[in-house]
Parts: C-alpha cells; structure tokens; sequence
C-alpha cells in the first residue's frame, strides 16, 4: 500500500465506540487485539487506521495454510544460500540469508534495519516514523496449522525472540518497553483457535454493520458524492436477511462499498437509473443468473 494510500485511511475508516475501547484495552493491557467477524466486514482495516490516525509504523503478514510462526519473525533462504555455496565453493555465512519477518521489523527496527536484507515493508510511510511505535495485522490466523498461534505465544507475550539463524550473541530480538507494538490479528474462524493463544488475547467481535452504520461509513468514504444511498442499504441489509433462507453468503459491508463506489463512477445518482439494478445483482446480491430467473 503506498504511503500516501495508508495516511488516508484515518479519513476513511469509521471505528465504532466499543472497538476504538478494545483498541486501548489492548494497549493498556499489552496484549494482541484478537477480531472476530464476517469477512468484509473491515477488521483488517482496523490496523491500518490506527496506524494511518497515530501516525506509527505499520507491517503486516497475510497467513496462509502454509505459513509457519518463524515466518512472523524471519525467514531463511536456503534455495539461494545452496546456489552461492555451490557457485563459491564455500560455506557462507548463514546470517546473509536471513530476512526480518513482520513482528522483527516492529520489535526491533534498527537491528532490521542494519540485517543482510534490510528491505523494509511500507519503507515511505515506515521512514518518516523511525522512532515511533508500530502497528501489526496477523491477518486470518485461522487459516494456518493450530501450531502456529501456539508457537507464537512467547513472542507475543514476551515480546521477544531469538533468531537462530544469526550468530551466537546477535540473536535475541526484543521490544522496548517504552515502545510497544499493537498487533491486530484477525480470524473469521474458519477454525477454532488455541484456548491458550485466545487467553493471551483481547478478543472483540466485529458485528455487523446496521442502517446507521452503513449510511455514515459511506457519506465518510464518498464525501460529497450523488449516489442512491437508501436503495444500497436497504439491498444490502435485504440481501443479509435473506442470506440463510437462500443458503447464500451474506453480503458484507465491503460489497456494499463496491456497490457505492460503482455507482459513484458510472454516475447512477438515483433509483431511476436502469443500471441501479445490476449494480446491486452484480456487487451485492452476487447472484446475477438467478436474479434473471425470476425476473430481476
């Protein structure tokens, strides 16, 4: 995400009460804010706001079902290391393989910073905010192995780690205590987390958005632009209500925001526009050849 892309965020993002509480909660308390929710439903947005509104640094790392723990915190290249030793007929110094994972480049910067591979993410929004604190998104954790939020455990909770891929006495990478990091982890449970890793957690669910919600989070996404609000919010808390009658997917927060903003730049501005109706098939409902079946 470009840098000027992540400093609007803050202008974007509308947080309710109850979220912008478990935001400090975690703070206050130093633990990980865990979300729960419906996908689309912005809790990955989150970590981008605080960081975009406090001005602090900002990393991330999108878990796969292939992630491992040790991907947080650093990664070895050993497909290249093989290549050079090959090439050099020497065995190289392991160190110049290591690449700092998200949560290295949030605990400890400098020493990030001054590795073999100091490739920083966000390195033009990070920069300009060197000496400040960092925001962190573990984003959909439940789609990795159940070993994963386990090992994670002693980093998060300690908020220190050691690499073993460095040399002895370089390895231990820890968090200041005058500087500590907000990691945001999101999981739309696609599994069951770890009682242990949820204990170590403040956990809050990200509901869905209501009518009221729905209409402020898009006036503050498309300041001053014509589009037909009611009819977008009415399809898309139709179209949730009648998701499980249907056994369809409910539609997200986030689809509403597609239907807006394709509205915004075709230029439907009202309920008369023949195109208000595919717009709503095609961005919400997501349903278009049933919609034709019955006429819609």
């Amino acid at each position: 995400m470009p840098a000027d892309r992540l400093s609007h965020v803050k202008d974007e993002y509308l947080p309710s009460e109850k979220l912008d509480l478990a935001v400090e909660v975690a703070r206050a308390a130093r633990r990980p804010l865990l979300l729960y929710g419906d996908p689309g439903s912005g809790k990955s947005s989150l970590a981008r706001y605080v960081a975009s509104r406090d001005s602090l640094r900002y990393y991330d790392h999108v878990v796969t079902s292939r992630t491992t723990a040790r991907d947080l915190l650093w990664t070895f290249d050993s497909v290249r290391r093989l290549g050079e030793a090959q090439v050099s007929g020497a065995d190289i110094e392991p160190a110049r393989y290591v690449h700092p994972g998200a949560l290295w480049w949030a605990f400890d910067r400098d020493s990030a910073a001054s590795s073999a591979n100091p490739h920083e993410p966000y390195a033009e929004w990070n920069s300009g905010r060197a000496k400040a604190g960092a925001v962190v998104l573990i984003d959909e954790v439940d789609k990795a192995d159940p070993d994963v939020p386990n090992s994670l455990l002693v980093p998060l909770g300690d908020r220190r780690f050691d690499v073993s891929d460095l040399p002895v006495g370089n390895r231990e990478i820890a968090e200041p205590d005058s500087c500590a990091s907000l990691v945001v982890i999101t999981s739309n449970e696609e599994r069951d987390l770890p009682a242990a890793f949820v204990r170590r957690c403040v956990v809050y669910r990200v509901p869905p958005h209501d009518r009221q919600a729905l209409r402020q989070i898009a006036a503050k996404r498309f300041p001053g632009s014509r589009f037909p609000l009611d009819h977008l919010t009415d399809a898309l808390l139709s179209a949730r209500n009648s998701a499980g009658d249907d056994r369809r997917r409910k539609p997200s927060t986030a689809e509403f925001l597609d239907a807006v903003r394709a509205c915004v730049t075709l230029g439907i501005t009202d309920t008369g526009h023949p195109g208000l109706g595919d717009v709503v098939s095609l961005a919400i409902r997501k349903d278009p050849g049933r919609e034709n079946e019955d006429g819609g």
